[in-house]
């Protein structure tokens, strides 16, 4: 089975060396721009053309290239088998969480194979120690790293049938075709992959050259394919981790503290729960008290029933009003003094977030003296298996994690912890036990998309931009999952502690604007405040990037410019103005709309991708206001299932709407108060437009990322809407956030 070569180091268009670059990029504190800022910058005597900005990280080296580079060592181990009934089997070394990569990767192999879609079954890898860096379901990575090695794979199988049905028949191979599953001859003798399954895997055939298929002879790559696993999904017949039925495993349920992080001190009426009916065991674990139970209902009130004196957590006193001020202290200076030239300011405030997966942590365990078995939902799978066996103390080869399909994610299944704590209950109990955290501890004990503070400055004059500085604070974004593993082995000068974290090596290789703004920068600063965050979905360019196109409205309207046309003029790539000039097409931008209705328009870049987003909004009442029409177009270079590809701007559309409007999560003595669906108001189905067109653009160049792409422009066409409708500059997120209904008890 071939495999990528790797030998040879990738050179950008400058000839600076991909490895070079990001050894540069981490070696520095901060991005150093050798522009220097003179007056003769500051206030030109006459307008010229656009001020060019150099490229940033991300547009050299993105987030994706380093996943890509980690990965290729090990992406030729795949397993692909073609079985004796002519079904074919791809072992995907990724995690499914309604994303569609099965789908897409069965595409893959279908059009290598000449196979029809429905003969190709994909299922989850195990945790495979062996794949070094290369099981990471993040980043939007997962086809951009996977289209060449799955291709290749299908087309070795496809050479060694081939090779296989000309021995059997005594011709020539490159005379065979391949079609419907089958090898043909010329003169019409055909042979199905099924009864050739066996001979070509004992058969020698000698060195087979393995090349997968032009890409210009596609027919099922690029077309729109329904997701193989709909039907099963809509009928109740997809088996997430708690439809296993594991032998003896009994339902299990965590008490948890009043405060993140808290810790027991002590259990009050253990004799008294332990009485109730159907509990069969109690634990005192790290992270609170769990209960067995013959039931899910019966382990839920036991864990209801327990009289618990808790130690406190490690942030009892934090609420949103203190994390807001520490953020804004945080907020890194500005360089530009606005004393020559005019300037727009502009502050944000992003609230909490929760993932909020249909599908709360939830795990099966099952563990032993000399070994444990893991069942769960897993994007870092590798890491789980390792973090487990440390836990249990066991060697690694004892600890087996079957990866389960899981229901959404939007980063937050980065994160194993509802296997661990599985593990922890399993080996406490001495039992096999299936773990079921409650709504309520998903939203206030899961992780959450860090509050953050935003202060961009943009100076100009003559007509055009010559500075653009952004600064975020951001409590600190937990990156202990894995990925930062990934970056310390590509890059041995990543310093662990100092100025330059993971976090905002992430946020460099990330984030980028796409306009020629002059002299350009973006920076972090966290804030060590220890709650339970992880990377949510756009990770740091939801706030960041929708912050930036409000601000673009902003800049646009004090230089008297229509918000499309000053951003046609300034954006610097040809495939962002393309999706730009299509929404504003298809979304009929400029029409006149009645009083309290509005337009708003967005653009974003990528992990290689471009999109652009045109909403329209009803809001004559500005504390209910509501998308009624969205316009999106999207280019992601190669888009291997476009129906694919429309879902998941649907779904940054949605994420757009509910984070800019009415979803966050409010802090109080240490917890978010919000604890359901009802409380933190993610969009409903009165809350979503009726009117989406998503238009995905034809292939322009090579395969880019799209799971995140689809979230940072609903939210500042979202914004920009708001304010056109209602003349309120919208600075805080999201924008309507009211206490509007009772806590939980804690």
């Amino acid at each position: 089975m071939a495999s990528p070569t790797t030998g040879t180091e990738e050179q950008d268009p400058g000839g600076l060396g991909r490895r070079r670059f990001l050894s540069f990029l981490v070696a520095a504190p901060t991005l150093t721009i050798a522009t220097k800022i003179g007056l003769d910058t500051v206030a030109p005597e006459e307008a010229e053309a656009v001020i060019p900005t150099l490229p940033g990280p991300a547009e050299i080296l993105d987030l994706g290239d380093v996943l890509i580079l980690s990965n290729a060592p090990t992406a030729g181990l795949l397993v692909l088998e073609v079985r004796e009934d002519g079904r074919v089997r791809l072992e995907l070394p990724r995690t499914e969480v309604g994303q569609g990569i099965t789908t897409a990767n069965a595409m893959l192999v279908a059009e290598e194979l000449d196979l029809p879609l429905d003969r190709v079954d994909v299922v989850l890898s195990d945790a495979r120690p062996e794949l070094l860096f290369n099981q990471l379901t993040g980043g939007s990575n997962t086809m951009r790293s996977l289209y060449t090695p799955v291709r290749t794979a299908a087309a070795a199988a496809r050479a060694r049938l081939v090779a296989t049905a000309a021995r059997q028949w005594g011709a020539q191979a490159d005379r065979l075709s391949t079609r419907d599953g089958a090898v043909i001859a010329p003169d019409g003798r055909r042979m199905d992959y099924g009864a050739l399954s066996r001979p070509a895997a004992r058969a020698d055939l000698g060195k087979l050259t393995v090349t997968p298929k032009a890409e210009s002879a596609h027919k099922l790559v690029g077309t729109p394919q329904s997701r193989k696993d709909a039907r099963a999904m809509v009928t109740g017949q997809l088996k997430y981790t708690l439809d296993l039925d594991i032998p003896g495993a009994k339902p299990a349920m965590v008490r948890r503290p009043p405060t993140i992080n808290g810790t027991v001190k002590k259990v009050n009426n253990e004799a008294a729960v332990r009485a109730m009916p159907g509990i069969l065991d109690i634990a005192v674990i790290k992270t609170g008290v769990a209960v067995l139970a013959e039931t899910f209902g019966q382990a839920l009130d036991g864990k209801n029933a327990l009289d618990v004196t808790w130690n406190t957590g490690t942030v009892d006193g934090e609420n949103n009003a203190t994390i807001k001020k520490k953020l804004q202290a945080a907020a890194l200076p500005f360089v530009v003094p606005p004393l020559l030239t005019q300037y727009v300011d502009g502050e944000f405030d992003f609230a909490f977030a929760s993932h909020a997966p249909l599908e709360t942590n939830s795990a099966v365990a099952d563990v032993r003296e000399d070994s444990a078995t893991i069942w769960s939902g897993m994007k870092v799978p590798i890491l789980a298996k390792q973090n487990i066996a440390r836990e249990l103390g066991l060697p690694e080869n004892k600890v087996t994690v079957h990866v389960q399909q899981a229901g959404g994610s939007f980063g937050r299944r980065l994160f194993s912890d509802g296997a661990i704590e599985a593990a922890r209950i399993s080996k406490a109990m001495k039992r096999p036990v299936r773990l079921m955290w409650s709504r309520i501890d998903d939203m206030r004990h899961g992780r959450a998309r860090a509050a953050s503070h935003h202060k961009i400055r943009a100076t100009f004059a003559l007509g055009q931009v010559l500075t653009f500085e952004h600064r975020v604070a951001s409590v600190e974004t937990d990156w202990s999952h894995g990925l930062g593993e990934v970056l310390t082995a590509f890059a041995a000068e990543l310093p662990v502690g100092g100025n330059l974290s993971f976090a905002q090596t992430v946020f460099l290789l990330t984030v980028k604007s796409p306009y020629n703004f002059g002299v350009t920068t973006q920076l972090l600063n966290e804030v060590p405040v220890d709650f339970h965050t992880g990377a949510w979905r756009s990770v740091y360019s939801s706030s960041t990037r929708g912050a930036e196109e409000i601000m673009v409205d902003e800049i646009a309207a004090k230089l008297g410019k229509d918000p499309v046309a000053f951003r046609r003029e300034f954006i610097k790539n040809d495939r962002q103005r393309a999706v730009l000039d299509k929404v504003a097409e298809l979304g009929e931008w400029g029409k006149k709309m009645p009083k309290g209705f509005a337009q708003g328009v967005a653009v974003h870049g990528e992990y290689k991708s471009y999109t652009a987003c045109l909403v329209e909004m009803d809001a004559r009442d500005p504390k209910n206001p509501r998308v009624t029409k969205a316009t999106i177009a999207v280019d992601v270079g190669k888009p291997i299932n476009p129906r694919g590809i429309e879902a998941q701007m649907l779904g940054g559309l949605t994420d757009g709407i509910s984070t800019t409007l009415t979803a966050g999560l409010h802090i109080d003595k240490g917890l978010p108060l919000e604890g359901s669906y009802s409380q933190f108001h993610y969009a409903r189905q009165k809350n979503s437009p009726m009117d989406v067109k998503v238009h995905v653009m034809p292939e322009t160049g090579e395969i880019g990322g799209a799971g995140e792409l689809g979230v940072p422009a609903p939210v500042g066409a979202i914004g920009n809407a708001y304010a056109r409708a209602t003349g309120i500059k919208p600075r805080s997120f999201p924008i309507n956030f009211p206490i509007d209904f009772d806590p939980f008890p804690r």
